[in-house]
Protein backbone atom coordinates (compact mmCIF):
# COMPACT_ATOMS: atom_id res chain seq x y z
CA UNK A 1 0.00 0.00 0.00
CA UNK A 2 1.24 4.11 -0.29
CA UNK A 3 1.51 5.45 3.21
CA UNK A 4 1.73 8.61 4.14
CA UNK A 5 3.03 10.03 7.67
CA UNK A 6 2.76 13.09 8.73
CA UNK A 7 4.35 15.67 10.99
CA UNK A 8 1.71 18.43 11.64
CA UNK A 9 2.81 22.09 11.62
CA UNK A 10 3.06 24.11 15.44
CA UNK A 11 -0.03 26.26 16.09
CA UNK A 12 0.02 29.98 14.93
CA UNK A 13 2.08 31.78 17.69
CA UNK A 14 2.97 28.76 19.64
CA UNK A 15 6.23 28.84 21.36
CA UNK A 16 8.04 26.60 19.28
CA UNK A 17 11.60 25.19 18.70
CA UNK A 18 12.97 24.96 15.10
CA UNK A 19 12.41 21.74 13.95
CA UNK A 20 13.96 18.23 15.29
CA UNK A 21 14.09 15.42 13.17
CA UNK A 22 10.62 13.41 14.60
CA UNK A 23 11.95 10.04 15.67
CA UNK A 24 9.02 8.17 15.94
CA UNK A 25 7.94 8.75 12.19
CA UNK A 26 11.06 7.88 11.15
CA UNK A 27 11.00 4.18 13.09
CA UNK A 28 7.49 3.89 11.67
CA UNK A 29 8.38 5.05 8.11
CA UNK A 30 10.90 1.49 8.62
CA UNK A 31 9.05 -0.76 9.75
CA UNK A 32 6.27 0.26 7.30
CA UNK A 33 8.97 -0.17 4.25
CA UNK A 34 10.00 -3.47 6.04
CA UNK A 35 6.57 -4.67 5.72
CA UNK A 36 6.56 -4.15 1.95
CA UNK A 37 4.84 -0.80 1.42
CA UNK A 38 5.61 2.26 -0.07
CA UNK A 39 5.97 5.13 2.52
CA UNK A 40 6.48 9.11 2.34
CA UNK A 41 6.92 11.54 4.56
CA UNK A 42 5.82 15.08 4.74
CA UNK A 43 7.01 16.83 7.53
CA UNK A 44 5.36 19.82 7.98
CA UNK A 45 7.45 21.38 10.31
CA UNK A 46 10.73 21.18 8.18
CA UNK A 47 8.70 21.84 5.17
CA UNK A 48 7.22 25.34 6.62
CA UNK A 49 3.94 23.74 5.79
CA UNK A 50 0.64 25.39 6.66
CA UNK A 51 -2.95 23.51 6.45
CA UNK A 52 -3.19 25.34 2.89
CA UNK A 53 0.52 24.45 1.85
CA UNK A 54 0.04 20.69 2.65
CA UNK A 55 -3.75 20.66 0.81
CA UNK A 56 -1.21 21.52 -1.85
CA UNK A 57 1.13 18.87 -1.29
CA UNK A 58 -0.74 15.63 -0.09
CA UNK A 59 -3.20 16.26 -2.92
CA UNK A 60 -0.12 15.17 -5.51
CA UNK A 61 0.45 11.64 -3.32
CA UNK A 62 -1.68 8.91 -3.67
CA UNK A 63 -2.31 7.90 -0.20
CA UNK A 64 -4.04 4.69 0.60
CA UNK A 65 -3.26 5.03 4.49
CA UNK A 66 -2.77 8.52 6.34
CA UNK A 67 -1.26 8.76 9.52
CA UNK A 68 -0.18 11.71 11.73
CA UNK A 69 1.69 12.08 14.94
CA UNK A 70 0.32 14.13 17.74
CA UNK A 71 1.49 15.57 20.66
CA UNK A 72 -0.45 17.90 22.86
CA UNK A 73 0.38 20.86 21.11
CA UNK A 74 0.18 19.52 17.85
CA UNK A 75 -3.50 17.98 18.38
CA UNK A 76 -5.56 20.39 16.79
CA UNK A 77 -3.17 21.09 13.84
CA UNK A 78 -3.41 17.31 13.39
CA UNK A 79 -7.41 17.30 13.04
CA UNK A 80 -7.25 19.91 11.11
CA UNK A 81 -4.79 17.93 8.65
CA UNK A 82 -6.59 14.77 8.70
CA UNK A 83 -10.20 16.29 7.81
CA UNK A 84 -8.40 17.88 4.53
CA UNK A 85 -6.73 14.56 3.45
CA UNK A 86 -9.96 12.93 3.95
CA UNK A 87 -11.44 15.36 2.02
CA UNK A 88 -8.81 14.44 -0.85
CA UNK A 89 -8.57 10.90 -0.07
CA UNK A 90 -12.16 9.84 1.09
CA UNK A 91 -11.61 6.17 0.98
CA UNK A 92 -8.44 6.52 2.89
CA UNK A 93 -7.69 5.09 6.10
CA UNK A 94 -6.81 7.99 8.67
CA UNK A 95 -4.55 7.21 11.94
CA UNK A 96 -3.58 9.35 14.80
CA UNK A 97 -0.72 8.44 17.39
CA UNK A 98 1.70 10.08 19.47
CA UNK A 99 1.24 10.70 23.36
CA UNK A 100 -1.26 13.00 23.43
CA UNK A 101 -3.77 11.09 21.65
CA UNK A 102 -2.86 7.54 23.66
CA UNK A 103 -4.47 9.38 26.52
CA UNK A 104 -7.09 11.20 24.34
CA UNK A 105 -8.58 8.45 22.11
CA UNK A 106 -12.35 8.19 22.51
CA UNK A 107 -12.10 12.01 22.63
CA UNK A 108 -10.39 12.58 19.26
CA UNK A 109 -12.23 10.14 17.45
CA UNK A 110 -15.39 11.90 18.77
CA UNK A 111 -13.72 15.45 17.97
CA UNK A 112 -12.74 14.59 14.29
CA UNK A 113 -15.25 12.23 12.26
CA UNK A 114 -12.52 12.14 9.97
CA UNK A 115 -9.92 10.40 11.78
CA UNK A 116 -10.69 6.25 11.60
CA UNK A 117 -7.96 4.93 14.10
CA UNK A 118 -5.99 6.16 17.30
CA UNK A 119 -2.89 3.73 17.56
CA UNK A 120 -2.09 4.25 21.68
CA UNK A 121 1.44 3.82 23.07
CA UNK A 122 4.27 2.61 21.37
CA UNK A 123 3.69 2.04 17.61
CA UNK A 124 5.39 -0.02 15.17
CA UNK A 125 4.08 -3.69 16.01
CA UNK A 126 0.54 -2.42 16.01
CA UNK A 127 1.25 -0.12 13.11
CA UNK A 128 2.45 -3.10 11.02
CA UNK A 129 -0.56 -5.37 12.02
CA UNK A 130 -2.86 -2.73 11.09
CA UNK A 131 -1.66 -2.38 7.86
CA UNK A 132 -2.18 -5.90 7.20
CA UNK A 133 -5.39 -5.57 8.26
CA UNK A 134 -6.36 -2.49 6.42
CA UNK A 135 -4.29 -4.43 3.13
CA UNK A 136 -6.38 -7.50 3.32
CA UNK A 137 -9.74 -5.47 4.55
CA UNK A 138 -10.14 -7.58 7.42
CA UNK A 139 -11.77 -6.82 10.57
CA UNK A 140 -9.29 -4.59 13.44
CA UNK A 141 -11.04 -6.10 16.75
CA UNK A 142 -8.04 -8.33 17.17
CA UNK A 143 -5.28 -5.22 17.20
CA UNK A 144 -3.82 -4.64 20.15
CA UNK A 145 -3.43 -1.15 20.98
CA UNK A 146 -5.92 0.63 18.85
CA UNK A 147 -9.04 2.25 19.62
CA UNK A 148 -11.42 2.76 16.24
CA UNK A 149 -14.14 3.64 15.21
CA UNK A 150 -16.43 0.59 13.91
CA UNK A 151 -18.75 0.42 10.84
CA UNK A 152 -21.98 1.33 12.76
CA UNK A 153 -19.97 4.25 14.64
CA UNK A 154 -19.57 3.12 17.84
CA UNK A 155 -16.06 3.85 19.33
CA UNK A 156 -14.51 0.38 19.88
CA UNK A 157 -11.51 0.06 22.09
CA UNK A 158 -9.07 -3.06 22.22
CA UNK A 159 -6.64 -3.92 24.69
CA UNK A 160 -3.49 -2.43 25.38
CA UNK A 161 -0.33 -3.92 23.22
CA UNK A 162 2.50 -5.27 25.82
CA UNK A 163 5.47 -3.20 25.55
CA UNK A 164 8.36 -4.40 22.50
CA UNK A 165 10.99 -5.84 24.62
CA UNK A 166 13.58 -6.87 22.03
CA UNK A 167 14.48 -3.63 21.00
CA UNK A 168 17.45 -4.59 18.76
CA UNK A 169 14.17 -6.43 16.32
CA UNK A 170 13.34 -2.83 15.22
CA UNK A 171 15.24 -1.65 12.17
CA UNK A 172 17.05 1.62 12.04
CA UNK A 173 14.84 4.63 11.53
CA UNK A 174 14.29 5.66 7.92
CA UNK A 175 15.95 8.93 7.75
CA UNK A 176 15.94 8.48 3.90
CA UNK A 177 12.34 9.21 3.85
CA UNK A 178 12.82 12.95 5.92
CA UNK A 179 13.92 16.29 4.43
CA UNK A 180 17.23 16.02 6.06
CA UNK A 181 18.19 19.13 4.61
CA UNK A 182 15.97 21.15 6.63
CA UNK A 183 17.30 19.62 10.35
CA UNK A 184 21.11 21.90 9.45
CA UNK A 185 21.75 23.89 12.43
CA UNK A 186 25.03 25.55 12.35
CA UNK A 187 26.38 23.69 9.55
CA UNK A 188 25.61 20.32 10.60
CA UNK A 189 22.79 17.65 11.24
CA UNK A 190 22.52 16.22 14.81
CA UNK A 191 20.65 12.93 14.36
CA UNK A 192 18.98 11.57 17.45
CA UNK A 193 19.28 8.21 19.27
CA UNK A 194 17.73 6.33 21.83
CA UNK A 195 19.54 3.51 23.78
CA UNK A 196 16.17 2.25 25.88
CA UNK A 197 12.62 3.17 26.31
CA UNK A 198 10.79 3.29 29.66
CA UNK A 199 11.40 5.34 32.92
CA UNK A 200 11.53 3.64 36.40
CA UNK A 201 10.33 6.61 38.11
CA UNK A 202 6.53 8.42 37.69
CA UNK A 203 7.07 12.03 37.92
CA UNK A 204 3.42 13.48 38.17
CA UNK A 205 3.93 15.75 35.41
CA UNK A 206 5.41 13.31 32.55
CA UNK A 207 3.09 12.16 29.98
CA UNK A 208 5.97 10.73 28.49
CA UNK A 209 7.44 7.62 30.86
CA UNK A 210 3.48 6.75 30.93
CA UNK A 211 3.52 6.65 27.22
CA UNK A 212 6.38 3.75 27.00
CA UNK A 213 6.38 2.70 30.32
CA UNK A 214 7.70 1.64 33.36
CA UNK A 215 9.38 -0.73 32.34
CA UNK A 216 12.93 -0.26 31.75
CA UNK A 217 14.06 -1.35 28.34
CA UNK A 218 17.26 -1.36 26.35
CA UNK A 219 18.99 -1.85 23.43
CA UNK A 220 22.04 -3.60 23.23
CA UNK A 221 25.67 -1.25 23.13
CA UNK A 222 26.35 -2.87 20.07
CA UNK A 223 23.13 -2.23 18.23
CA UNK A 224 23.44 1.52 19.26
CA UNK A 225 26.83 1.92 18.29
CA UNK A 226 25.99 0.24 14.59
CA UNK A 227 23.78 2.19 14.21
CA UNK A 228 25.75 5.40 15.44
CA UNK A 229 28.55 4.26 13.03
CA UNK A 230 26.24 4.25 10.06
CA UNK A 231 24.53 7.40 10.49
CA UNK A 232 28.69 8.56 10.99
CA UNK A 233 29.50 6.92 7.16
CA UNK A 234 26.17 7.84 5.26
CA UNK A 235 25.56 10.74 6.06
CA UNK A 236 29.29 12.19 7.16
CA UNK A 237 28.07 13.53 10.68
CA UNK A 238 29.62 12.90 13.62
CA UNK A 239 27.12 14.56 16.69
CA UNK A 240 24.15 12.94 17.91
CA UNK A 241 21.86 13.44 20.75
CA UNK A 242 20.50 10.43 22.77
CA UNK A 243 16.13 10.81 23.26
CA UNK A 244 16.08 8.51 26.01
CA UNK A 245 14.10 9.79 28.68
CA UNK A 246 17.17 9.07 31.62
CA UNK A 247 20.49 7.61 29.93
CA UNK A 248 21.81 6.25 33.17
CA UNK A 249 19.14 4.64 34.68
CA UNK A 250 21.62 1.90 33.71
CA UNK A 251 25.02 2.05 34.66
CA UNK A 252 26.78 -0.99 33.20
CA UNK A 253 24.51 -0.17 30.16
CA UNK A 254 26.07 3.23 29.49
CA UNK A 255 29.51 1.73 30.44
CA UNK A 256 29.59 -0.42 27.63
CA UNK A 257 27.83 1.58 25.52
CA UNK A 258 31.23 3.53 25.85
CA UNK A 259 33.35 0.70 25.20
CA UNK A 260 31.68 0.43 22.79
CA UNK A 261 32.05 3.95 20.93
CA UNK A 262 35.87 4.02 21.99
CA UNK A 263 36.44 0.20 20.57
CA UNK A 264 35.99 1.40 17.14
CA UNK A 265 37.45 4.74 17.58
CA UNK A 266 34.41 6.38 16.81
CA UNK A 267 35.27 10.54 16.52
CA UNK A 268 31.85 11.50 17.41
CA UNK A 269 30.41 13.87 20.39
CA UNK A 270 26.71 13.41 22.04
CA UNK A 271 24.83 14.57 24.38
CA UNK A 272 21.95 13.00 26.49
CA UNK A 273 19.42 13.60 29.36
CA UNK A 274 19.11 12.39 32.61
CA UNK A 275 18.78 12.49 36.59
CA UNK A 276 21.00 14.11 38.85
CA UNK A 277 20.81 10.48 41.23
CA UNK A 278 21.94 8.46 38.52
CA UNK A 279 25.27 9.69 38.27
CA UNK A 280 29.12 9.93 39.58
CA UNK A 281 32.12 10.57 38.56
CA UNK A 282 33.80 7.73 37.09
CA UNK A 283 30.50 7.29 35.36
CA UNK A 284 30.79 10.99 33.53
CA UNK A 285 34.38 10.48 33.03
CA UNK A 286 34.05 7.39 30.70
CA UNK A 287 31.01 9.05 29.09
CA UNK A 288 33.28 12.17 28.56
CA UNK A 289 36.28 10.04 26.98
CA UNK A 290 33.63 8.39 24.65
CA UNK A 291 32.24 11.89 22.88
CA UNK A 292 29.58 13.18 25.77
CA UNK A 293 30.07 16.68 25.52
CA UNK A 294 26.93 18.34 27.40
CA UNK A 295 24.38 16.71 30.06
CA UNK A 296 20.66 17.50 30.11
CA UNK A 297 19.86 17.49 34.27
CA UNK A 298 15.97 17.54 35.46
CA UNK A 299 16.36 20.10 38.00
CA UNK A 300 12.97 20.69 38.02
CA UNK A 301 13.01 22.86 41.15
CA UNK A 302 15.06 24.21 43.86
CA UNK A 303 12.37 23.61 46.75
CA UNK A 304 12.01 20.38 48.51
CA UNK A 305 8.71 20.64 48.85
CA UNK A 306 7.66 20.79 45.36
CA UNK A 307 10.18 18.75 44.42
CA UNK A 308 7.78 16.26 47.07
CA UNK A 309 4.77 17.03 45.01
CA UNK A 310 6.02 16.34 41.93
CA UNK A 311 6.85 12.81 42.95
CA UNK A 312 10.47 13.91 41.23
CA UNK A 313 12.39 11.73 44.07
CA UNK A 314 15.45 13.52 43.84
CA UNK A 315 17.28 15.68 46.89
CA UNK A 316 18.71 19.63 45.96
CA UNK A 317 22.30 17.82 47.65
CA UNK A 318 22.40 15.04 45.05
CA UNK A 319 21.53 17.92 42.04
CA UNK A 320 24.49 20.08 43.71
CA UNK A 321 27.08 17.19 43.67
CA UNK A 322 25.84 15.98 39.65
CA UNK A 323 26.52 19.57 38.77
CA UNK A 324 29.62 19.97 40.41
CA UNK A 325 30.76 16.34 39.41
CA UNK A 326 29.82 16.98 35.51
CA UNK A 327 31.93 20.43 35.46
CA UNK A 328 34.75 19.13 37.30
CA UNK A 329 34.95 16.22 34.33
CA UNK A 330 34.81 18.99 31.93
CA UNK A 331 30.93 18.28 30.48
CA UNK A 332 29.00 21.80 29.79
CA UNK A 333 25.89 21.11 31.52
CA UNK A 334 22.55 22.22 31.13
CA UNK A 335 19.81 22.48 33.36
CA UNK A 336 16.07 22.35 33.47
CA UNK A 337 13.14 22.93 35.60
CA UNK A 338 9.53 23.39 36.09
CA UNK A 339 7.59 26.70 37.04
CA UNK A 340 3.92 26.89 38.31
CA UNK A 341 3.62 23.11 39.53
CA UNK A 342 0.46 22.55 41.78
CA UNK A 343 1.34 24.17 45.16
CA UNK A 344 4.17 26.51 43.60
CA UNK A 345 4.41 29.95 45.15
CA UNK A 346 5.93 32.59 44.72
CA UNK A 347 8.89 31.88 46.88
CA UNK A 348 9.09 28.30 46.47
CA UNK A 349 9.56 29.87 42.42
CA UNK A 350 12.41 31.97 43.33
CA UNK A 351 14.11 29.42 45.22
CA UNK A 352 14.18 27.30 41.86
CA UNK A 353 15.62 30.41 40.08
CA UNK A 354 18.19 31.21 42.81
CA UNK A 355 19.13 27.57 43.13
CA UNK A 356 19.90 27.14 39.35
CA UNK A 357 21.98 30.32 39.05
CA UNK A 358 24.01 28.76 41.90
CA UNK A 359 24.49 25.62 39.83
CA UNK A 360 26.18 27.87 36.86
CA UNK A 361 25.16 25.53 34.22
CA UNK A 362 25.89 26.10 30.69
CA UNK A 363 22.55 27.24 29.86
CA UNK A 364 19.11 26.53 30.82
CA UNK A 365 15.29 25.92 30.30
CA UNK A 366 12.60 27.15 32.43
CA UNK A 367 8.79 25.15 31.39
CA UNK A 368 5.47 26.39 32.37
CA UNK A 369 4.22 23.32 34.42
CA UNK A 370 1.40 22.14 31.71
CA UNK A 371 -0.99 19.70 32.75
CA UNK A 372 -1.23 17.18 29.52
CA UNK A 373 -3.65 14.29 29.41
CA UNK A 374 -2.60 10.97 30.99
CA UNK A 375 -0.65 12.46 33.73
CA UNK A 376 -1.67 13.21 37.97
CA UNK A 377 -0.99 16.89 37.54
CA UNK A 378 -4.01 16.82 34.98
CA UNK A 379 -6.37 15.08 36.71
CA UNK A 380 -5.25 17.31 39.74
CA UNK A 381 -5.67 20.36 37.85
CA UNK A 382 -8.85 19.61 36.41
CA UNK A 383 -10.72 17.99 39.73
CA UNK A 384 -9.88 21.41 41.34
CA UNK A 385 -11.10 23.68 38.75
CA UNK A 386 -7.70 24.95 38.14
CA UNK A 387 -7.71 24.83 34.62
CA UNK A 388 -8.38 27.61 32.46
CA UNK A 389 -7.02 26.87 29.16
CA UNK A 390 -8.25 24.69 27.59
CA UNK A 391 -7.16 25.46 23.99
CA UNK A 392 -4.31 22.38 23.38
CA UNK A 393 -2.96 25.28 20.99
CA UNK A 394 -1.36 27.15 24.15
CA UNK A 395 0.45 23.88 25.87
CA UNK A 396 3.51 25.03 24.76
CA UNK A 397 5.41 24.89 28.04
CA UNK A 398 5.92 28.65 28.02
CA UNK A 399 2.24 29.42 28.15
CA UNK A 400 0.04 28.83 31.37
CA UNK A 401 -3.00 27.13 31.39
CA UNK A 402 -4.53 26.91 35.15
CA UNK A 403 -3.67 29.15 37.72
CA UNK A 404 -3.75 27.93 41.59
CA UNK A 405 -4.71 29.89 44.83
CA UNK A 406 -1.06 30.34 45.16
CA UNK A 407 0.21 31.60 42.34
CA UNK A 408 -1.98 33.36 38.85
CA UNK A 409 -1.16 32.82 35.40
CA UNK A 410 0.03 36.33 34.61
CA UNK A 411 2.13 35.79 37.57
CA UNK A 412 3.91 32.73 36.69
CA UNK A 413 4.14 34.23 33.32
CA UNK A 414 6.15 37.14 35.05
CA UNK A 415 9.01 34.98 37.19
CA UNK A 416 9.67 32.47 33.98
CA UNK A 417 10.50 35.66 31.91
CA UNK A 418 12.50 37.00 34.98
CA UNK A 419 14.08 33.76 35.60
CA UNK A 420 15.58 33.72 31.81
CA UNK A 421 16.38 37.21 32.11
CA UNK A 422 18.47 36.96 35.23
CA UNK A 423 20.48 33.78 34.40
CA UNK A 424 21.48 35.28 31.28
CA UNK A 425 22.21 38.91 32.42
CA UNK A 426 24.81 37.78 34.94
CA UNK A 427 28.13 39.32 34.20
CA UNK A 428 29.85 35.74 35.31
CA UNK A 429 27.41 33.68 32.51
CA UNK A 430 28.41 36.29 29.82
CA UNK A 431 32.26 35.98 30.94
CA UNK A 432 31.85 32.21 30.23
CA UNK A 433 30.32 32.32 26.60
CA UNK A 434 32.98 34.44 25.92
CA UNK A 435 35.57 32.41 27.15
CA UNK A 436 34.36 29.68 25.58
CA UNK A 437 33.39 30.71 22.02
CA UNK A 438 33.04 28.84 19.24
CA UNK A 439 29.16 27.61 18.21
CA UNK A 440 28.07 27.07 21.81
CA UNK A 441 29.90 30.74 23.23
CA UNK A 442 28.33 32.39 19.74
CA UNK A 443 24.80 30.94 21.03
CA UNK A 444 25.03 31.57 24.56
CA UNK A 445 26.30 35.45 23.96
CA UNK A 446 23.29 36.04 21.21
CA UNK A 447 20.89 34.51 23.63
CA UNK A 448 22.64 37.43 26.55
CA UNK A 449 22.20 40.23 23.78
CA UNK A 450 18.17 39.23 22.98
CA UNK A 451 17.70 39.42 26.96
CA UNK A 452 19.44 43.18 27.44
CA UNK A 453 17.39 44.66 24.36
CA UNK A 454 14.44 43.86 25.48
CA UNK A 455 15.25 44.67 28.99
CA UNK A 456 16.22 48.15 27.44
CA UNK A 457 12.99 47.84 25.71
CA UNK A 458 10.68 47.74 29.13
CA UNK A 459 12.85 50.52 31.02
CA UNK A 460 12.89 53.02 28.38
CA UNK A 461 9.18 51.93 27.82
Amino acid sequence: MKITLVNPPYPRNAHSHPPFIPLGIAYLGAVAEQAGHQVTVIDCQAEKLTSATFKSRISQIHSDVIGLTSTTLLYNSAKELITIAKQIYPNAITLMGGSHVTFWDQNALRECPELDVVVRREGETTFVELLQKIQHKKPLNDVLGITYRGSDGAIIRNEDRPYIHDLDSLPFPAYHLLPLEAFHRMGKIIFPLTTSRGCVQWCDFCSTVRMFGRAYRTRSPKRVVDEMEFLHNKYGESQFTFYDDAFTVNRDHVLKLCQEIKARKLNVNWDCETRVDMVDQELLTVMRDAGCITVWFGVESGSEKILGKMNKKIKLEETRQAFKTAQKVGLMTIASAVIGFPGETEETAWETINFINSLDPDDIGFYVATPYPGTPMYEEVVKNGWLKVTDFNKYDTATPTFETPWLSMERIREIRYKAHQKFYLRPRYVLKMLRRGGTYGRSGLKTSAAYALRAMHIKLS
